[in-house]
C-alpha cells in the first residue's frame, strides 16, 4: 500500500533532483581520490557536511531503500546494472544535498509550523479516502503497519517543508523578459523537417601513408599539443578477497541465521499486470466523452473483449498493444489510476476514472501475490554474500595490521617482509590508470596523487580487495618527445588529411545533388542518409549531436535549398530543409501564462543549480571515500549474478 510513500519518505521535491544529476558523473573527481578527503580510517562517518557528521548507517539505510525500490521495478537487478546507473553516488549526493540545504535554511531562520505539517499529512494521497483525510487514528495505523515511526515520518515532512520554503526564497525575484519568453517559445514549439547525408572522415582513404619526415614536421608544428602527464610509481601490497575465500567454510547455521534475519531480501514482490482504455477530452464536450466511456464500459461488462475495445477506442500509446501496460509501465499512470489499481483483484474492471484530461478504464489482467523464497532456493546466494563479507573483514584486519607495522617501521617493504606479504610495484601510472586484474577502476593509482614522496596511503578498497601503497617516485608533467607520441602524431595527421578529403568529396557531392535525390546519391556513394521529422532548436541530432550551425540553418535556410558542407565531429554533412513549422507572437499570447510559468521554473532551476554548487563548496563537504567503497562492495555483493 505504501510503496510509493516509502520511496518518497526521504525525498525532496522533484525540482531538486536535477542537482544530483550534475554530480553523478563528477563526484569522484570532486572527492579527489582514496583517503584524501575522508575521515579517520576507523570512523563510521560517511561524509562531513559543514562540520556535521553523517553516519554510514544513514547512507546504508538510504541505499538499501533505493535498491529495494529498484528491485521492485527491475526483476533482474544486478550489481553491474546498479553501478551503471551510479545509484550509490546518487544516494550519497542526495544526502549531502539535503544537509547542505537544511543547514542553509537554518541559518536563514526558515522553520516549519505545526499547521504546515498537519496540512502536509492530510494532503498525502495515501492518507485520503474518497477525497477526504482518513483521520489521525487511521494515519497512525497505516504508519505502524508499514513499520514507519511517526517521528521519522513527520521529521521528513518538516525537512520537506523547510526545503520547499528555501527554494521559494532562492527563486524570488527572478525575472522573465518578453525577449526570453519569445525565444524560449520558439525553441520549444518550432520545428524543421530535414534530410541530410554524412561524409565521414574515418571512411576516407589516403593515397599513401605519410613518411617519417612529414610526421616529424607535423609534430614540430603542433608540439604544444603533446605533453606527457605526471606519473607516479609506488610499492603496494594487495589482498585479494577471492584468495581469502579458500581459508574458511561457512556453516549451515550461519546461512540459516542470515536467511531468517533478512527475509525481506528473499521475497519476490507482488506482480500486477494492467490494461487500460483511455479517452481524452481533447476539444470535445466532456459530457460526450463520459457517455462514450460509459458505453465502452457497458460493452466490457456485457462480455466484449477488453483488448479489442482498447484497440478501437483507446487514445494512448498502448492502444496498439490492446491496452496492455504490462507489469511495470503502469507505474507511470496518474495517482488516481494507481490507487484504483491497488484496490482491484485479478480480472476485475474499474468504474470510470475521471482525470483532468480524460477518462480511463482499468482492468487487472494478472495479479500474483508476493512469494517468499525458500532457504534452499537462496542458499547459494546467501553463501556468496557471507563469504564475501567474511573475506573482506579478514582483508581489512590484515591490511590494518600491515599499516600499523609499516608506520612503526617507516617502511612498507620492511613491514611486508615481517608479516610475510609479497610487495609489488605499480610501475609508472597516471592518475586513474587501472592496475589490471586487481583494480580496473583506478582507485589505487588515484590514491597515489594525494601522497608525498615515501608517503603511506590509507587502506585502499577496490571491488577486488584491499591494498596499501607507499609512493616511491614522481615524474613531473613535461613536453613530449616525438618518439614518445609517434603513434598519436600519426593518428592526428591522418585524421586532418582525411577531413580535407571529406570536405572535397562533400563539395563534389553538393554539385551532384543538383541532378539527383539525396537518398539516391547516398545509396550510390555508400553514404549514410538520415532524416529528422521534427528537429527543434538545440536538439540532439542522431550521430551529429548538438550542432549550432545545423540549428541555425534548420530555421534560416530556404526550403529545399541545399546547404554548403557543414563540419561536425566525424566529418561533413549536407543538409536540406523540407518543411518548417513556425510560430507567431499571437500563438505565444494565447499560451503566455503557461509558457511564462514553465520558463520561470527552468530559470529558477538553473539559478538554484549554480547557487547550490557554491553552497556545497562553502560547506566543505568531506566524503570518506574508502568507507564509501567498502560499504558499496559489501552491499553490491548481494546483487552479484
Amino acid at each position: 500500500m505504501l510503496k510509493s510513500m516509502r520511496k518518497n519518505l526521504k525525498s525532496l521535491a522533484p525540482t531538486l533532483w536535477f542537482v544530483i544529476i550534475a554530480f553523478i558523473i563528477s563526484i569522484f573527481a570532486v572527492w579527489g581520490g582514496a583517503g584524501r578527503l575522508g575521515e579517520s580510517r576507523g570512523s563510521n562517518t560517511i561524509v562531513t557536511v559543514g562540520g556535521e557528521k553523517i553516519s554510514a548507517d544513514v547512507y546504508v539505510q538510504n541505499l538499501r531503500q533505493r535498491l529495494e525500490n529498484l528491485q521492485a521495478e527491475f526483476k533482474q537487478l544486478d550489481a553491474n546494472f546498479i553501478q551503471q546507473l551510479n545509484i550509490p553516488q546518487q544516494v550519497l549526493e542526495y544526502i549531502i544535498q539535503q544537509r547542505v540545504l537544511l543547514q542553509t535554511a537554518k541559518e536563514l531562520g526558515i522553520r516549519s509550523s505545526d499547521e504546515e505539517i498537519r496540512q502536509k499529512i492530510i494532503s498525502y494521497p495515501v492518507f485520503q479516502r474518497d477525497g477526504k483525510f482518513i483521520g489521525f487514528e487511521e494515519y497512525r495505523k497505516v504508519l505502524t503497519w508499514n513499520r514507519i515511526s511517526m517521528a521519522e515520518f513527520e521529521n521528513s515532512l518538516v525537512n520537506e517543508i523547510i526545503i520547499e520554503k528555501l527554494l521559494q526564497v532562492f527563486g524570488a525575484g527572478i525575472p522573465v523578459s518578453q525577449e526570453e519568453l519569445w525565444d524560449n517559445y520558439k525553441k520549444n514549439n518550432e520545428s524543421a523537417k530535414m534530410e541530410y547525408i554524412l561524409v565521414e572522415s574515418a571512411k576516407m582513404e589516403l593515397a599513401s601513408e605519410p613518411d617519417a619526415e612529414t610526421l616529424r614536421e607535423y609534430f614540430n608544428q603542433h608540439q604544444d599539443d603533446y605533453k606527457i602527464s605526471e606519473a607516479r610509481e609506488a610499492d603496494y601490497v594487495f589482498i585479494n578477497t577471492d584468495d581469502l575465500k579458500k581459508e574458511f567454510e561457512l556453516t549451515d547455521s550461519e546461512i540459516e541465521d542470515y536467511y531468517q534475519d533478512n527475509l525481506n531480501q528473499f521475497t519476490d514482490p507482488e506482480q500486477t499486470k494492467v490494461s487500460r482504455i483511455y479517452l481524452p477530452f481533447e476539444e470535445k464536450e466532456e459530457s460526450l466523452v463520459r457517455t462514450e466511456a460509459q458505453n465502452v464500459l457497458d460493452r466490457i461488462n456485457q462480455g466484449e473483449d477488453f483488448g479489442t475495445l482498447a484497440q478501437t477506442f483507446s487514445k494512448d500509446e498502448k492502444a496498439k498493444d490492446r491496452g496492455d501496460w504490462g507489469l511495470m509501465e503502469w507505474r507511470r499512470l496518474s495517482q488516481p489510476e494507481q490507487e484504483t489499481i491497488g484496490k482491484l483483484e485479478q480480472d476485475e474492471i474499474s468504474e470510470l476514472i475521471e482525470l483532468s484530461e480524460g477518462i480511463s478504464i482499468i482492468k487487472i489482467t494478472e495479479k500474483k501475490p508476493s512469494v517468499q523464497k525458500s532457504l534452499a532456493e537462496v542458499k547459494e546466494r546467501i553463501s556468496n554474500i557471507l563469504t564475501d563479507q567474511k573475506a573482506r573483514e579478514i582483508a581489512d584486519q590484515r591490511i590494518a595490521q600491515l599499516e600499523k607495522t609499516a608506520q612503526k617501521e617507516k617502511s612498507l617493504d620492511v613491514a611486508a617482509q615481517k608479516l610475510g606479504y609479497r610487495i609489488k610495484s605499480t610501475g609508472l601510472v597516471k592518475e586513474g590508470d587501472p592496475i589490471e586484474e586487481i583494480d580496473p577502476s583506478g582507485s589505487i593509482s588515484r590514491s597515489l596523487f594525494s601522497l608525498e614522496l615515501k608517503g603511506l596511503s590509507s587502506p585502499i578498497f577496490t571491488f577486488k580487495g584491499t591494498g596499501l601503497a607507499e609512493l616511491q617516485r614522481i615524474e613531473d608533467s613535461r613536453p613530449a618527445a616525438y618518439e614518445e607520441v609517434e603513434t598519436e602524431v600519426m593518428e592526428a595527421y591522418e585524421l586532418e588529411k582525411k577531413e580535407e578529403i571529406a570536405l572535397e568529396k562533400a563539395t563534389a557531392f553538393r554539385a551532384d545533388l543538383q541532378k539527383t535525390s539525396m537518398e539516391s546519391l547516398a545509396e550510390k556513394q555508400e553514404l549514410e542518409y538520415k532524416t529528422s521529422e521534427e528537429h527543434k532548436r538545440g536538439q540532439y541530432l542522431g550521430v551529429i549531436g548538438e550542432n549550432p550551425e545545423v540549428d541555425k540553418l534548420a530555421f534560416s535556410l530556404p526550403l529545399n535549398e541545399l546547404s554548403k558542407p557543414i563540419k561536425y565531429n566525424n566529418g561533413y554533412l549536407l543538409l536540406r530543409v523540407q518543411e518548417r513549422k513556425e510560430v507567431t507572437p499571437e500563438d505565444l499570447e494565447a499560451n503566455r501564462v503557461e509558457e511564462k510559468k514553465n520558463l520561470l521554473e527552468t530559470k529558477k532551476n538553473k539559478f538554484f543549480q549554480s547557487y547550490y554548487l557554491k553552497l556545497r563548496e562553502a560547506r566543505g563537504v568531506k566524503p570518506n571515500y574508502n568507507l564509501f567503497l567498502r560499504i558499496n562492495s559489501e552491499l553490491l555483493a548481494r546483487y552479484e549474478r
